[in-house]
């Protein structure tokens, strides 16, 4: 493993839980950027619990996007016409047109406020990468190796899941790694709609004009990002090896 990636897998998951769990690390950061601020921290909520709903909202989107978007990829790489393919393509690229704010304004009057909006605006804009990934994962596998396996006696069953899809499992998950760190950043959108996480402190803050409650929200978030795309980066890592 390289240093580096070793380095951003525990630096960024240690200046997140440094930065959300201590609100006087906040204050002395925050209060050097904005020494006339008087309101220099969400107060209605601590930053820890808001990185626990955020982390609940994008786990469960991530899933749930990762779920679909895995069977509609597998069926459009099976799927022996291009009809069945281009279907999917367009399915949950339409999907992804949809601005996640529209989405969850049209969600809110059937599914109320809170997390039911948000979760299904995540699914629906976090399934693209994985559906095209799955695709191009099994689309990458040579020719050649199956050929080699279909000559040992491997069974379709057997060469689907000791060849396919091992060798696709890199390229798959490269793309379920774009969509959780996608709607890391898109679950703070979420607060528009009562549903919390760290969208909370960024609305307060536009809302009443405060930078420091902006940037306590959105570097809190772009280090949970960043601790996302590295933690995928080591398990891409394992799976290469």
């Amino acid at each position: 493993m390289k240093t580096s990636r070793l380095v951003s897998v525990f630096a960024f998951p240690i200046l997140l839980i440094l930065f959300t769990a201590f609100p006087p690390v906040q204050e002395l950061l925050l209060g050097s950027l904005f020494p006339g601020n008087d309101e220099l921290i969400y107060p209605r909520s601590s930053l820890l619990q808001l990185l626990g709903t955020h982390l609940v909202l994008t786990a469960v989107s991530t899933a749930a996007a990762t779920a679909a978007g895995f069977l509609l990829g597998l069926f459009a790489y099976l799927e022996p016409s291009g009809a069945g393919r281009r279907s999917v393509a367009g399915l949950s690229g339409v999907a992804q047109t949809f601005p996640p704010a529209a989405v969850i304004a049209l969600a809110v009057p059937a599914l109320g406020f809170g997390a039911p909006p948000v979760l299904l605006a995540l699914f629906l804009y976090g399934m693209l990468p994985v559906v095209v990934n799955t695709t191009k994962g099994f689309d990458s596998v040579s020719p050649r190796v199956l050929e080699a396996a279909r000559g040992v006696g491997m069974n379709r069953l057997r060469q689907f899941s000791l060849v396919e899809f091992p060798l696709a499992l890199p390229v798959i998950l490269a793309g379920v790694r774009i969509s959780a760190v996608i709607n890391v950043g898109t679950a703070a959108i979420g607060a528009v709609a009562g549903a919390g996480g760290l969208g909370a402190p960024i609305i307060a803050g536009l809302v009443r004009f405060n930078p420091s409650l902006v940037l306590q929200g959105a570097l809190a978030t772009a280090l949970l990002a960043l601790s996302i795309d590295a933690a995928f980066g080591l398990i891409a890592d394992k799976t290469r090896t």
